[in-house]
């Protein structure tokens, strides 16, 4: 069987995992490993079961964090409160760029762009 598992890269690792357990509530599953430099090379989170992976940017090996523009890549996050999650994560410094809405035969929805310029689309199926 495969899997898929979404691996982020960022301007600011330790940060990023700190906003991510704050906002979205993820866990640190897999402690980060921090390279000779003193970037983050490689962590785990998840967020209520939902495995993600993340370092801090490393322009050297190709691994380049978004621009001020965003990612062209959005990630799906189904959750049981996406008015909550989105208020939380517009108060956190998150740009809202939809929602939170209906959105038949859906659910509710909304999308936003974290401080670190990734793109999330959360759902709360109906």
């Amino acid at each position: 069987m495969s899997e898929l598992t979404p691996y982020l890269a960022v301007a600011d690792c330790r940060a990023a995992i700190e906003w991510y357990a704050d906002v979205l509530g993820a866990a640190v599953t897999h402690e980060p490993i921090v390279m000779p430099d003193g970037r983050v090379g490689h962590v785990e989170l998840a967020v209520d079961g939902a495995v993600f992976f993340m370092s801090d940017a490393h322009p050297e090996i190709h691994v380049t964090a978004p621009d001020g523009e965003g990612s062209p890549v959005t990630l799906h996050l189904s959750v049981a409160d996406v008015d909550g999650l989105a208020e939380a994560a517009r108060g956190a410094g998150a740009r809202l760029d939809r929602g939170p809405e209906d959105s038949p035969p859906v659910g509710r929805v909304a999308v936003f762009r974290d401080p670190f310029g990734h793109r999330w689309f959360l759902n709360q199926p109906l």
